[in-house]
This record gives structure tokens, C-alpha cells and sequence, in this order.
């Protein structure tokens, strides 16, 4: 699907979307490759952590229930609303914030040890991806960590908007050290393409 990327930078296009149920890349549970780390040898200990782009929340009350300090942001309220009712319903302890990433609060300013990216990249407009790495880090704490998954479709237009492995590394490399950055195995989670799974180190 192409889309003027201009309308992905306003709030109310995505509202619109929560509003009609055009929400495909929601597949009503937290990713896969989430939850193997939380549950594996190299899981990151527990801290305070953002989820960009948050929409329902699934990623975060799976943190949440992992012991982590959570805050989700997403630009739709519509979402954040979902995601409150949704972690009321489980018991779980989340903050939910309606937000643009790109003009966070001073507040959260270096507030988090881990920012995790979930269809949130693959969403804005591709002219704002330095803008969007620049914001990540002034989220993060020094050595703070990014964990995400970043959709590799290949195809043109979007949203989603494709990326590729060297433009990840291009675009992360200097603010961030790259520790890990591979494709992820083809499975059943797949809803908008492949998808590259990352943990960056914020320099």
C-alpha cells in the first residue's frame, strides 16, 4: 500500500486508522522474537524502558510482566486508550503516554536503560529516520540500549516503509555501537515482511 508520507507525520492519520480497525500490523500478542530474549540467556536485566510506537501495548506488558519499569508512547490516542484498558484488564503496571516521538517531554530525556522498536521505524516518514535515530538516543540513558525489529519488505511505498541491514547500520552507526543486528528466521509472526531483530548500545 503507498501512502503520502507526509499524512504518517500527523497524529490523526494514524487515529484514524485505530478508529476503523486499520490496524494489520497489530497481531494481538507481542513479537515472537521478544519474547525468546526475555526468556533466554542473553536477556537484558531489568530497568526502566520505553516502547515507541507502542499501539496496544502488547510489547510493553510483556516487559512489564518481565520485571522492567515500563512507558509506552504512541501518537494516537485511540492506542493509548486500548493499552490502558488492556494492561487494566491483566493486572499489569504500565505507564501509558500519549506522545510524538520526535517532541518528547525534556522529562524523558535520558530517562530509559532500554528504548524497544516495534513497527514504529517502519511507520514514519523515510525522510526522518536520522530524526528518529537522533530521538531514540536523547531517550536513552549513556549506554543505555535500543532492542527492535526493523521490517526489511523491500518493497516501495508504505507504511510500512522498507529498510535494508546497511541502512540500519549506516544510519545507527556513531550514535549507537552496533552489538547485534541479524534477519530473523521466517515464521509464522510475519505480517508485513521480514524483519532484521537489533540490540544497538547507546555510545
Amino acid at each position: 500500500m503507498s501512502e503520502n508520507t507526509t499524512t504518517v507525520s500527523s497524529a490523526d492519520f494514524w487515529e484514524e486508522r485505530y478508529r476503523t480497525g486499520q490496524t494489520g500490523w497489530d497481531r494481538g500478542r507481542a513479537a515472537s522474537a521478544f519474547e525468546a530474549l526475555l526468556g533466554g540467556p542473553t536477556a537484558p536485566a531489568p530497568g526502566r524502558l520505553a516502547v515507541i510506537g507502542c499501539g496496544r501495548g502488547h510489547d510493553a506488558r510483556l516487559f512489564a510482566r518481565h520485571g522492567f519499569q515500563v512507558t509506552g508512547f504512541d501518537f494516537a490516542s485511540s492506542a493509548i486508550d486500548a493499552a490502558r484498558d488492556a494492561a487494566g484488564r491483566e493486572g499489569v503496571r504500565v505507564e501509558f503516554v500519549q506522545a510524538d516521538l520526535f517532541a518528547l517531554p525534556e522529562q524523558y530525556h535520558g530517562a530509559f536503560d532500554y528504548v524497544v522498536e516495534h513497527t514504529c521505524f517502519c511507520a514514519i516518514d523515510p525522510a526522518r529516520y536520522a530524526e528518529y535515530v537522533s530521538s531514540v538516543a536523547r531517550m536513552l540513558r549513556p549506554t543505555g540500549e535500543l532492542i527492535g525489529l526493523f521490517v526489511v519488505h523491500g518493497r516501495s511505498g508504505g507504511p510500512p516503509f522498507s529498510t535494508s541491514e546497511a541502512e540500519v547500520r549506516d544510519l545507527f552507526d556513531g550514535p549507537f555501537a552496533l552489538d547485534h543486528l541479524e534477519p530473523l528466521p521466517v515464521s509464522g509472526d510475519l505480517r508485513r515482511g521480514p524483519e532484521l531483530f537489533a540490540r544497538f548500545t547507546r555510545r
